[in-house]
């Protein structure tokens, strides 16, 4: 296995499918649970880390993923609008859907191996500033 690949999933929840790694965060459709609180998906079709790659007919028994409910929330308001032309016909709905934002704690394969989100450090997206970048330079140079 390679280093540097972290494990990842595929897992079905709300009629659609998510790949998902140690510590992601995603909005799902509503999942029962309040903020703090593990949900455990056993829908889990793909299992994959570094080269090797478990995949369920349909899903994989024994794997599981496991998510850290952080909030319930509703999504943008979708706009329905029918018109009917010439027949004086107009009809607005809005609709909010319910939804439920989640952090992936755990993926477990079927053989049992796990990847938790403490173990998985995702690297840093800032840009080193100057002064951090003159610093290690003179760090360097005076070894």
């Amino acid at each position: 296995m390679k280093a540097g690949r972290p494990m990842y999933a595929v897992i079905k929840t709300g009629g659609k499918q998510y790949r998902v790694e140690p510590s992601d965060k995603l909005r799902v459709d509503k999942l029962s649970g309040e903020p703090g609180e593990m949900v455990d998906i056993k829908d889990v079709l793909i299992v994959g880390e570094g080269d090797k790659t478990q995949v369920g007919v349909p899903v994989l028994d024994g794997a599981s993923v496991k998510l850290e409910v952080l909030e319930q929330t509703r999504n943008e308001k979708i706009v329905v609008f029918k018109k009917k032309r010439r027949q004086n016909y107009r009809r607005k709905l809005g609709h909010k859907q319910q939804m439920t934002v989640v952090r992936v704690a755990e993926i477990a394969d079927a053989d049992g191996n796990k990847a938790t989100a403490e173990a998985v450090k995702k690297p840093a997206t800032r840009k080193p500033k100057k002064a951090d970048l003159a610093a290690n330079a003179a760090a360097t140079d005076e070894e």
